[in-house]
């Protein structure tokens, strides 16, 4: 499964893969795995996604066009 909205969200707000692989304490290669499909993301990364985005969880997996968080 691939999560091309977290390709596009990065790539929108001008973040390379180092620096979210950064912000996500793991190295670039693992995050890319993550965005181009090869390796499932787990949960911990996809909510910090989610917030440094702005975004929801659901939005980030294509389950939901609603980009806002509920709260």
């Amino acid at each position: 499964m691939t999560f091309p909205r977290i390709r596009d969200l990065r790539e929108d707000s001008d973040k390379t893969q180092a620096q979210v692989a950064e912000y996500l304490h793991m190295k670039r290669g693992v995050y890319r795995r993550y965005e181009s499909g090869e390796r499932e993301i787990p949960v911990w990364a996809l909510i910090r996604l989610a917030a440094l985005y702005g975004v929801s969880t659901d939005y980030l997996l294509g389950l939901s066009d609603r980009r806002e968080p509920v709260r």
